[in-house]
């Protein structure tokens, strides 16, 4: 019981101690500790890779990077104009490559390419993707190897293609994939996009274990209901819409804005201790 006692009177004369030290600091020193934290979310001189930033949650992720102090580097099918001035008004560069990436085979080529463009590469956002709505029934094979090839496939070898950077660059780096909430459950009349998500969690994982030891995290980010063009269909249908508000604690579908922190948290080395994670931005719905 002395024992005890002893522990506890030691914890309480540390926080009083620690508390005393803080309000004497001058308003220098606390700020110098607060920007030491902020420095940790710092991006500059990153060069990010960011397949389908062309709209919606890819350009939130984009602009969020980019007032973060990254350089960008946008793979899309058609040349992402908006979100390049965007990131050229905050003053950072911005470099497009146009491919198919659920037609391409040379990832490695489009890597190359953004490191001959930048100098280099630090970060990898895998967002491209797809999805397909049709009774489990009545789904074709095109519609499942279509959403497969774009989100899965394209996710692992793009992985591999910048990992391989990585660490011929010897300084690590951030991979950043895009889960779905249909990781985490089935879903209905979306099979393949259900079965490609689910992979995304789990390929996440795994290429987190083979690549920490090279300072590679590998996490990915599962957004909730988000007003973008996927979901449009259901956000048209009235009573569908409000079903699934009435589910979301937070009350509101979630916006490209919302995913700005979470993909910084996960590109910079505030990060650096969190590997194999899915991190959901689903305004709670999966607490419910």
């Amino acid at each position: 019981k002395s024992k005890h006692c002893f522990i506890l009177i030691v914890i309480l004369f540390s926080s009083l101690y620690a508390g005393h030290r803080w309000r004497h600091r001058t308003p220098v020193d606390q700020l110098t500790e607060v920007n030491m934290v902020l420095n940790a979310f710092d991006l500059t001189g990153k060069v990010a890779i960011v397949t389908g930033c062309d709209t919606g949650l890819g350009q939130g992720m984009t602009l969020g990077l980019a007032q973060a102090g990254c350089d960008i580097v946008g793979i899309n099918r058609k040349i992402p104009h908006d979100t390049a001035a965007q990131v050229l008004a905050l003053g950072r560069r911005f470099h497009a490559i146009q491919a198919d990436l659920s037609q391409e085979n040379d990832m490695s080529g489009l890597v190359d390419q953004a490191v001959a463009a930048m100098g280099r590469v630090d970060i990898l956002v895998n967002n491209a993707g797809l999805i397909r709505r049709e009774d489990a029934i009545n789904f074709s094979e095109t519609d499942w190897d279509d959403v497969m090839n774009l989100n899965i496939k394209s996710v692992f070898f793009m992985s591999q293609a910048a990992a391989k950077h990585f660490i011929a660059q010897g300084k690590g780096g951030k991979i950043i994939n895009i889960a779905s909430m249909l990781s985490f459950q089935g879903g209905i009349r979306v099979p393949s996009y259900t079965a490609s998500k689910s992979a995304v969690m789990g390929v996440t994982r795994l290429l987190a274990n083979e690549w920490a030891k090279h300072n590679i995290n590998v996490n990915a980010i599962a957004p909730g209901y988000m007003a973008t063009n996927n979901t449009r269909q259901l956000r048209d249908d009235e009573q569908r819409s409000q079903a699934i508000l009435d589910r979301i604690p937070a009350g509101r579908w979630g916006l490209p804005e919302d995913l700005q922190g979470p993909v910084v948290f996960l590109a910079s080395r505030a990060s650096d201790y969190v590997n194999g994670h899915t991190l959901a931005v689903d305004g709670g719905w999966l607490a419910r």
